[in-house]
């Protein structure tokens, strides 16, 4: 049996395009060795090759890590949601009929609390307003909506869009439903209110938590436009609004969450949910001080961690995802090692192992996680790539892993912030470190597998080149892009240079993420799964 090191460079997509490409800008000696001496193709790591409604959606890192440990692929979170409210099977479920009975019957008010934009990664607005309007229809009528402010799934200052579309909205309501009242409660940056997660800083929930429940923030707006021109004024980016409460007249707050209230976390993915839905729901709560804690009846878009059952009450059901890569290998003996920093820990974890907390087999398995820095990532854009290379160098030296899934987030979250020469920093870090690899795995004879679950840095602009064509002497100047790309990623396996390789690529038409596992047991000599996609190599 041969050993194999997989690494995923999140956010390091593939494309021939250098404008804003702060991965081909980089400085890559070993990414370039890759491409000339090991084994190379792309793969697709978006849209229905990882599950997603249609192509036109981006990846991410959730849904691509699925399809990594599950060797197939699965209707993912936004599909299955978008097919819920479509067929009407959410309003026809016990839970919803739970939640509108509970405002309607106390006279209460039914709270939407979620990321505002049409990103699709974490939510999508017309979620939002389907169920709004359904809510209505069944005759509830005080409802009072929270929203996060994007930025990073969409354009990083593009939240003027979502409000216009959001006012629209709520304009036609009290049109429709005149009986019926709809406001914007609280809100702010993704970033620094409520959608933590891997309870990397519980203080992001915190503050949520202040604003959406108790109507304390930092700042106060009678209307929308008057919070987007003070943060505007301020230079300020969505994903980095503060929090802030809407007020009335007065200066009361018009939306706070009390006790017989419903409340709907609307976004579907589950890492930056699970830590708002525990502050609403577990008794013995440590995340912080809550103070005020109110009675309510609270459902998420979907049970964001299965295992644990957060929480308890959700309306679509997640994709059943079962016997994952990790799993077969327990199934046949074989010592597994997890590895990454907080921020992508989960990934290679829980959303490699199909959306399931905990080991398979304890004996079996090592999942080590590296504390994050919690400062932005363009301030230390090497963030933890040193620390998760050494984990891999001492388990190499002590032989104590036959499959090893590591995960350098550099790409990706360095790429988030915006700044191009920071993720170009980043990438380099990355670079640096697979050299180191690539020198211990030849050593060793393990062999080296290396790819992406999406792109990121590999377009950092939002903007067209033929209005920058001396693009590289004013990168300052150029807005930059946040998101995710639709990109192809890399693929590359590495056995100590091509002319010693025993493997050579199969003709796999549209390889994905979800070809990866089969082609692993390939590379280890083991039983290929005939449920897992086609293995990309085969023996020479």
């Amino acid at each position: 049996m041969r050993k194999v090191l997989l690494v995923v460079m999140d956010g390091v997509g593939c494309t021939d395009k250098d404008f804003g490409n702060a991965v081909n800008y980089a400085s890559t000696p070993n990414l370039d060795n890759l491409r000339s001496s090991a084994i190379f193709t792309t793969l697709k790591a978006h849209g229905t090759s990882v599950g997603l409604p249609s192509d036109d959606d981006i990846g991410n890192s959730e849904v691509g890590h699925n399809a990594l440990g599950a060797g197939r692929i699965f209707a993912q979170g936004a599909k299955l949601v978008q097919n819920s409210i479509e067929s009407k099977q959410m309003y026809q479920g016990k839970i919803w009929k739970q939640l509108i009975s509970n405002v309607k019957d106390k006279r209460s008010t039914l709270h939407f609390i979620g990321l505002l934009s049409d990103g699709n990664v974490h939510s999508h607005e017309d979620h939002l307003y389907a169920m709004v309007e359904e809510a209505l229809s069944e005759g509830v009528k005080n409802i009072r909506i929270h929203p996060l402010f994007d930025g990073r799934d969409v354009g990083e200052t593009s939240a003027e869009i979502y409000i216009k579309k959001l006012e629209d909205k709520i304009n036609y309501f009290s049109k429709t439903y005149p009986d019926s009242t709809v406001k914007v409660a609280s809100g702010g940056g993704r970033m620094v209110v409520t959608m933590d997660r891997y309870e990397a800083d519980w203080s992001v929930v915190e503050t949520g938590w202040r604003a959406h429940v108790m109507g304390e923030a930092p700042y106060k707006f009678k209307t929308l436009e008057e919070m987007v021109s003070e943060f505007r004024s301020q230079k300020l980016v969505d994903q980095y609004f503060p929090s802030f409460v809407m007020v009335d007249e007065g200066g009361l707050p018009q939306g706070t969450i009390n006790d017989n209230d419903s409340v709907i976390f609307f976004n579907f993915r589950g890492d930056r949910a699970i830590e708002i839905s525990r502050a609403f729901t577990e008794k013995d709560f440590k995340g912080f001080d809550r103070r005020k804690v109110p009675d309510v009846m609270f459902a998420g878009m979907m049970q964001y961690d299965g295992d644990l059952k957060i929480p308890t009450m959700y309306l679509v059901d997640p994709p059943k995802i079962t016997d994952s890569l990790g799993e077969y290998m327990c199934s046949l003996g074989i010592r597994q090692l997890a590895c990454s920093e907080t921020q992508k820990f989960g990934h290679v974890t829980y959303f490699w192992n199909g959306n399931r907390s905990g080991k398979f087999n304890q004996n079996l398995e090592s999942y080590i996680e590296i504390p994050s820095d919690k400062i932005k990532f363009n301030e230390r854009p090497e963030m933890k790539a040193r620390e998760i290379t050494d984990v891999v160098l001492k388990a190499i030296d002590q032989s104590s892993f036959d499959f090893a899934r590591i995960n350098y987030p550099n790409g990706d979250m360095v790429g988030h912030t915006g700044d191009f020469f920071a993720a170009v920093k980043g990438v380099e870090k990355v670079d640096e470190m697979l050299g180191e690899l690539m020198k211990e795995c030849k050593d060793k004879k393990i062999i080296l597998v290396v790819t992406a679950d999406h792109g990121n840095s590999d377009e950092m602009f939002d903007a067209k080149e033929k209005d920058w064509p001396d693009w590289r002497n004013c990168v300052d100047k150029i807005k930059p892009k946040t998101a995710h790309t639709k990109n192809l990623v890399p693929f590359y396996i590495y056995d100590g240079g091509k002319e010693k390789a025993e493997f050579e690529l199969t003709p796999v038409q549209g390889g994905c993420l979800a070809n990866i596992a089969n082609t692993v047991l390939t590379l280890m000599g083991l039983p290929t799964r005939s449920m897992y996609f086609e293995s990309l190599v085969k023996k020479k």
